[in-house]
């Protein structure tokens, strides 16, 4: 079976075209960036072709053409009839959507009305299903939700203590993202350990960062909430404050919602504390050099996840394994080692060479939980899910 991996944003598309029969291999990739700009990057692999090239694109039905060209010219397909089903990432499912599900008028519905919970990303989302729909208009899709894995949390995790009435009637709470992430390198994590009992805690560590608590692969207890703002610090964005701070930079400091929203969302996080750059590398090479800001950078962002980690082993009732994913989590092992010194008290320990080259267990042979480093493949598990619903 033939899957093509739709992930849309507001000015890009990307795409992989990954075949189940085959474990999943990915056949093509590309990424378009710069829909409805002055030029637009295309970028395309395969095993026997790359290329980058600049294109002028003005919608995302446009993008999907221009992919859907090119794996026809370099005879990934002979046709659009080989391709049999379309997995869609999609950011926002509500409280409806506890799993993945072929779209129906009914469902792009739905995914309209949660734009009001996800107005960055949903839109962006609508855009590549609607483009799929009249380019590939017999091919069936399905809409994968980055909050569906986190929707069997407890009432206890994902309220927060507001008036009930903004939960009941406006669905004020904890969702939760990055679930696709976090389900596939928790069912890896399953497979290393051969415990389906286990208890699970996974950092996905990027730009934008959570951190998840499984227990028998399913979510307990995640760091974001109602938007990716809370939780750990991240590339730009602060992570979870005193709400009270919001009001302070209104009244006292005079500045608008606006202006905040982008202090918070853009300004904060990595970038803000370093006041060098969001990128973890350039943080860490200026850290090396004895740089302060760099130093209390990669200090803070450390002991936010050991907190994390501290606070989901008690909320788990204790750890079988701690799992480390995204662009940071798989490449910053001083971040690792930071983290998990602060769990030397609960027996984790890591092996100092194995978490430096990055290996799949980090941990020491004597440690009491297994610290893994596993690369995230978020397109293989929309398409797993995809194909289990196509073969329903």
């Amino acid at each position: 079976m033939k899957i093509l991996v739709i992930n849309s944003g507001s000015s890009s598309l990307k795409f992989q075209l990954i075949d189940s029969k085959k474990d999943f291999a990915v056949l093509a990739k590309g990424h378009i960036d710069g829909i409805n700009l002055k030029s637009c990057l295309f970028i395309f692999k395969s095993k026997n072709k790359s290329f980058e090239k600049l294109v002028k694109i003005n919608t995302h039905e446009e993008a999907l053409s221009t992919a859907l060209k090119a794996l026809l010219e370099f005879k990934i397909i002979k046709s659009y009839e080989e391709i049999n089903a379309v997995g869609h990432r999609v950011v926002h499912g509500g409280e409806k959507y506890t799993s993945s599900v072929k779209i129906t008028p009914d469902v792009i519905k739905e995914i309209k009305k949660l734009i009001t919970l996800a107005p960055l990303h949903n839109p962006a989302n609508l855009e590549g299903i609607l483009a799929c729909k009249k380019v590939l208009k017999n091919i069936p899709q399905i809409a994968v939700f980055d909050t569906a894995f986190h929707q069997t949390m407890e009432k206890k995790a994902f309220l927060y203590a507001l008036p009930y009435k903004f939960y009941t009637k406006n669905k004020i709470r904890r969702y939760g993202f990055h679930g696709t992430s976090h389900k596939y390198v928790v069912n890896e994590a399953i497979k290393l350990l051969k415990n389906k009992n286990a208890k699970i805690i996974s950092c996905h560590i990027g730009n934008g960062s959570s951190i998840t608590a499984s227990y028998k692969g399913k979510s307990v207890d995640t760091s974001m909430g109602l938007t990716p703002l809370e939780g750990i610090m991240m590339g730009t964005r602060s992570g979870t404050i005193d709400p009270a701070i919001i009001f302070h930079m209104e009244k006292a400091l005079k500045l608008k919602t606006q202006e905040i929203n982008k202090i918070l969302n853009n300004e904060s996080g990595l970038k803000g504390i370093s006041t060098i750059s969001s990128d973890m590398r350039d943080i860490y090479h200026a850290s090396l050099k004895g740089n302060k800001q760099a130093i209390l950078a990669i200090e803070l962002l450390s002991y936010q996840i050991a907190k994390y980690l501290g606070s989901y082993a008690c909320a788990l009732g204790g750890i079988n394994a701690i799992i480390f994913t995204g662009g940071l989590g798989e490449k910053a092992f001083y971040v690792r080692q930071k983290s998990c010194d602060y769990l030397n008290f609960l027996g984790v320990h890591l092996n100092k060479k194995k978490n430096i080259n990055c290996e799949k267990v980090i941990s020491d042979s004597k440690s009491k939980i297994k610290v893994f480093v596993i690369p995230t493949n978020e397109e293989k598990q929309i398409a797993i899910e995809t194909a289990e619903i196509i073969k329903k």
